[in-house]
């Protein structure tokens, strides 16, 4: 039953990844960078080293994806100030897992979090100016 969950879930995002806007798919990036890091911390609390590797290596493929779809020549400041929080986030996701550390995991969210928020206030009819610059 878990495997046909799990495939459903895959087919219904890549679904929606199909026909999602460009700032859709950022705010679908962020929601899964939180989840996986959630789920490092998990496993990190749980001392299930293999889970942790899997979730850890997820989350740095976001947010590396993230930061390579900044347009560093129209973004200017703002993708530089981004891809400079990226860098961060990955340093606190790779300290988090030398170091078995779930402050470092938190911290990482807390940074991503609030650029969800950010990245969610966009007000709708702004959204294809955010598809141009990021």
């Amino acid at each position: 039953m878990r495997g046909s969950l799990q495939s459903y879930r895959k087919v219904s995002i890549e679904s929606e990844i199909a026909v999602a806007s460009p700032h859709r798919i950022i705010q679908m990036m962020f929601a899964g960078g939180l989840e996986r890091l959630a789920q490092s911390r998990y496993a990190i609390e749980h001392q299930n080293m293999i889970d942790k590797g899997i979730f850890i290596g997820k989350a740095i493929g976001i947010i590396n994806g993230l930061n390579s779809s900044l347009n560093m020549d129209e973004g200017g400041e703002i993708a530089g100030n981004l891809s400079q929080l990226y860098d961060f986030i990955l340093l606190k996701i790779t300290e988090a897992n030398l170091n078995n550390d779930v402050k470092a995991i938190d911290d990482a969210m807390s940074v991503l979090r609030t650029l969800k928020e950010g990245w969610d206030a966009i007000p709708q009819d702004q959204h294809h100016l955010t598809s141009e610059a990021s």
